[in-house]
């Protein structure tokens, strides 16, 4: 079974370099590691992230290590892009890489050099060779704000190499007892219910948000609707909603933003009264009589929220939907589309009816009746999720008394 795996990473890389010719995501990757030097460390932390998401997931726990040991020193990696070209500075880390490919060689080159004394990987990434390197060298390995569904491959009859991965493991860190259940079925029984460090991160940018004077001037006491991390396919549904709410603003921050994926969204949007954020930010246009905000940069969404009154998130006619826990600690009711089956917050949340989740234009239609026009069950919905954001948090704490 190893044997194919590592079939399966070099068919991989092979996979990203030929796309990375004509893909800019896939060239970051590929050059990103071909050009970087691995300095040594030592006894560093190392805290792993998949992406982005993954990374203001984990940053809790990050966070809370260094104003526990402000020695302490810390070594960040990203298997993706789009996390390691943001955070690639982040004063958190001393030092910040790309996941070099997971092969047994790289996997020895890189622990020898950076000499971590414990691995912290956060919610998803099991990397076959980096485990049983650790594990050789006997370095704890913690997953925090892990989450397990029976359909993962862990869980089938031909996942023996996959359960072996989670065998490597010191401990789990789980947002669910189902997760510690699913987890006990295959004998492993390092596993705590430690809650999602998410909740932490949200509310801590809830509880003292960073101000941005053009959005509440752009706001002007009026009613927002803030579509977040939006794909077309959830912009060509909301356009249909503007004209039917004539008294409410409109914020877009589409989950791309290059000169391409703005023009469409803008192409969709009515011309008169939509500005984009970066003309409001240089003054080349009016903020007076503006309805509907494009935000053409990154960093600004989990702010954002603050001004709104309702949220729309996107990718749930994707792969999945993103991130309902920013919009959630601000009060804010949210609706996404259909696949959200797989984040056990977004499913807490529809529960409490706090959220909406739509398939078309009709549904949508309905939500917005509803959370748009009714001020009352608005504010009801409002105060559901922002008890539930609290509630849940928590997870930092529990986790950090566990590792040490």
């Amino acid at each position: 079974m190893v044997f194919l795996y590592n079939i399966g990473i070099r068919l991989y890389f092979l996979a990203v370099y030929i796309a990375s010719f004509f893909n800019a995501k896939a060239k970051l990757w590929i050059n990103g590691r071909r050009r970087q030097q691995i300095s040594a460390t030592d006894d560093c932390t190392w805290f792993h992230f998949a992406s982005l998401g993954e990374f203001e997931q984990g940053r809790p726990v990050l966070e809370a290590l260094k104003i526990k040991d402000a020695g302490i020193k810390i070594v960040v990696t990203f298997f993706s892009p789009s996390g390691y070209e943001i955070r690639k500075n982040t004063p958190l880390a001393d030092a910040v890489y790309y996941l070099p490919l997971d092969t047994a060689a790289n996997a020895r080159l890189f622990i020898n050099t950076i000499k971590p004394q414990k691995a912290i990987f956060t919610k998803y990434e099991y990397w076959y060779h980096y485990f049983n390197e650790l594990q050789q060298q006997q370095i704890p390995l913690y997953i925090v704000s892990g989450i397990f569904r029976p359909k993962q491959v862990f869980f089938k009859w031909y996942g023996s190499l996959h359960r072996n991965m989670l065998q490597m493991v010191t401990h789990f860190f789980v947002q669910d007892q189902a997760s510690v259940n699913l987890l006990k079925s295959i004998n492993i029984t390092t596993a705590t219910v430690s809650g999602d460090t998410r909740f932490d991160r949200v509310w801590a940018n809830a509880s003292n948000p960073k101000t941005l004077p053009l959005i509440a001037e752009f706001k002007n006491k009026q009613k927002i609707l803030i579509a977040g991390s939006t794909w077309p396919e959830d912009e060509e549904l909301l356009s249909i909603l503007i004209s039917k709410h004539p008294d409410w603003k409109w914020i877009f921050a589409p989950h791309e933003i290059g000169e391409e994926r703005i023009a469409k969204l803008l192409n969709l949007l009515p011309y008169e009264g939509t500005i984009r954020y970066s003309q409001l930010k240089n003054n080349t246009q009016p903020i007076i009589g503006t309805r509907i905000l494009v935000i053409d940069n990154i960093g600004m969404l989990s702010s954002l929220y603050q001004y709104g009154e309702v949220a729309y998130i996107g990718g749930g006619f994707g792969r999945g939907i993103h991130n309902t826990l920013e919009a959630a600690a601000f009060g804010l009711p949210v609706i996404f589309g259909p696949n959200y089956l797989a984040f056990k917050e977004a499913r807490d949340i529809v529960e409490l009816k706090a959220g909406i989740s739509i398939s078309d234009a009709e549904q949508l239609t309905e939500a917005s009746d509803l959370l748009m026009n009714d001020a009352e069950y608005r504010d009801f919905a409002s105060k559901k999720i922002t008890a539930f954001v609290q509630q849940n948090t928590g997870a930092t704490e529990n986790i950090l008394e566990a590792i040490g």
